[in-house]
């Protein structure tokens, strides 16, 4: 079951939904909140060498972050825009920090927006779940399908956030490799 603007405050109200900073009212559609875009920029750069590196996700020592760290470059657009190149994958933070502990039989699903989705910018490839127990900031993969840039800035209402009840409590929560994550640049080991 969806959950309506209303339902979705009255959790807000209540604490069961946590969102901080608190949504204003304009975020709000029937069925959905918009969240907005963080400052934080990854670009996944495309070298270009005879030297071809493969990222293998199967290998035993494979750590997505630190393989990030040797194919991106972090943008702090604070203050300012970034043009998002056509064909070239992004990761985008919401500057919103979304709690879903305190429910454990709400999860979420974040959606695109349909106004910038017709200018050809996906926020998410595949991974659209907020699991029940979530807690933290949530990390998308960005795209221009389109043919020209797109200019975004932070702040901007970039996503929306879908609330779906749970059918029965899960046995656990959410414990995947992206808990708690938050809005750090991305380095490497030593």
């Amino acid at each position: 079951m969806i959950l309506t603007d209303r339902e979705i405050q009255i959790g807000i109200e209540r604490g069961s939904i946590l969102i901080e900073p608190r949504p204003l009212e304009v975020a709000y559609s029937s069925t959905s909140v918009d969240l907005t875009l963080d400052p934080i920029i990854t670009e996944l750069i495309q070298k270009k060498s005879a030297i071809k590196k493969v990222i293998d996700p199967t290998d035993p020592d494979f750590d997505a972050e630190e393989n990030m760290a040797e194919v991106s470059k972090i943008h702090d657009i604070s203050g300012t825009y970034y043009d998002i190149p056509p064909n070239n994958l992004h990761l985008g933070w919401t500057a919103e920090r979304v709690d879903l502990r305190h429910d454990p039989k709400l999860a979420a699903r974040v959606e695109g927006k349909s106004s910038l989705a017709r200018l050809g910018l996906a926020v998410h490839m595949t991974a659209p779940t907020i699991h029940a127990g979530f807690n933290g900031r949530i990390r998308w993969e960005i795209v221009n399908f389109g043919t020209m840039p797109i200019r975004v800035r932070p702040g901007m209402r970039i996503c929306q956030l879908v609330f779906e009840q749970t059918l029965g409590t899960p046995q656990k929560g959410y414990h995947g490799q992206f808990v708690n994550q938050t809005v750090q640049p991305i380095t490497k080991k030593t």
